[in-house]
């Protein structure tokens, strides 16, 4: 059973920066995808970037730019660096772990609602 604990949340400055990461207890499949979804009160849960066990890396187009994505496959960590962060940013963040089978950019669009396996407890990002 796949556990997936995210730390790094807090309160930020609109302009500021945050560093989120999470730690998995193992990849759930050989060739895995990590990602951070982000929902906010009253939004549908929205995919914001993605890294798979290749390196390869997906971002939604509201972060291109601003946010980028990394990860230490030894301690089976994945970072989401949020720099130049807006009030639009606020909302709780998702670690994320699946196969990377699909699409990455498609698994950002359409994966909280077709059955992401693997999610963390969520970390909360406010930015004022």
């Amino acid at each position: 059973h796949v556990q997936l604990v995210e730390s790094g949340g807090g309160s930020v400055q609109a302009g500021g920066s945050l560093r989120l990461s999470c730690v998995a207890s193992a990849y759930p499949y050989r060739r895995y995808r990590m990602g951070w979804f982000r929902q906010a009160p009253g939004k549908e849960r929205e995919g914001v970037a993605a890294i798979d066990s290749d390196d390869s890396t997906f971002y939604a187009d509201s972060v291109k730019g601003r946010f980028t994505i990394s990860q230490d496959s030894a301690k089976r960590s994945v970072i989401l660096e949020m720099n130049n962060l807006g009030p639009e940013d606020t909302a709780m963040y998702y670690c994320a772990a699946d196969s990377s089978s699909s699409a990455g950019n498609w698994w950002l669009k359409h994966g909280p609602s077709l059955g992401v396996p693997v999610w963390g407890q969520g970390t909360q990002v406010t930015v004022s």
